[in-house]
């Protein structure tokens, strides 16, 4: 992992850093999205809290379970050495998504509700996480600009390809976040949009097949979007927000504004990311 610079003698790490930072601005987008809908402010604080904890033992056990089952099998002290990598961003999101069901339904509240008003935010601090990923994807057959030279070969900077991917998904559920049909619309769009995502860039990585090109994570990817489709159709009439109730977001202004922010954010990520890792 690349280390930026040492504090007390501790090795602060790119990806620690990029994934905190990735933590807290979404966060800040989570907490205004709470806000505006007139939800609980404090039970946010909790279910981030609660879900990341979640999301690293799902991130853990799926990597294991679906990616080096016979490793560890062999090797059990190892299950607990996160440290050395082994994490499976599809079980993160199903151990926090489970968890966040658990606490909201606990607490009478609408998980679904609390998803919209989360999934932007959370698409946006996957995408900044990503900037700091030093796992990088094949080795690029005809040799392009943008790829990154490691140990005398040129790599396709995957995590490049995601971080961008996700900051258009930002885009598209920002700019939908007021105009929606049903509570859990802009949940479920998040869900469907980011695997597709993550469904791409597998075509950049390498990982184990289940048949050819056909890869776990796009196994996994693939049993998401059907899971957020069939809930789709189930949430639609139950959920349903009225007309009157729907906010609309119009305007030129508004589109240009969010247009220039989320261009910004990919170049200002590209930016930093070639700086550390080119």
């Amino acid at each position: 992992m690349k280390i930026l610079f040492h504090l007390f003698g501790f090795p602060i790490h790119f990806f620690g850093v990029m994934i905190a930072l990735g933590i807290l601005i979404g966060l800040f987008v989570t907490y205004l999205e709470v806000k505006r809908k007139g939800l609980e402010v404090e039970k946010l604080l909790d279910v981030v809290l609660y879900s990341t904890i979640f999301a690293i033992i799902g991130a853990r056990l799926f990597y294991i379970v679906f990616y080096n089952l016979d490793y560890y099998l062999s090797n059990p002290v190892d299950i607990i050495k996160i440290h050395k990598g082994g994490l499976s961003i599809h079980g993160a999101l199903l151990g926090a998504f489970i968890f966040s069901i658990i606490y909201f339904k606990k607490h009478k509240l609408s998980f679904f509700k609390y998803g919209d008003a989360m999934a932007p935010g959370i698409i946006l601090g996957q995408g900044i996480g990503r900037i700091g990923c030093d796992v990088f994807g094949k080795v690029m057959t005809s040799p392009l600009g943008w790829g990154i030279m490691r140990q005398g070969q040129i790599f396709h900077p995957a995590q490049v390809y995601e971080f961008l991917l996700n900051y258009l998904v930002f885009f598209i559920l920002w700019r939908k976040r007021k105009n929606t049909q049903y509570d859990g619309q802009i949940f479920l769009w998040y869900v469907v949009f980011y695997a597709i995502n993550r469904s791409i860039v597998e075509f950049f990585r390498t990982n184990p097949s289940v048949i050819g090109w056909f890869s776990v994570s796009h196994l996994l990817s693939v049993l998401f979007i059907i899971g957020a489709m069939a809930t789709m159709y189930f949430v639609k009439e139950k959920n349903h927000i009225s007309p009157e109730t729907s906010e609309n977001v119009t305007g030129l202004t508004g589109w240009t504004r969010d247009i220039i922010v989320t261009l910004v954010l990919m170049a200002v990520s590209l930016f930093i990311f070639y700086s550390v890792q080119g």
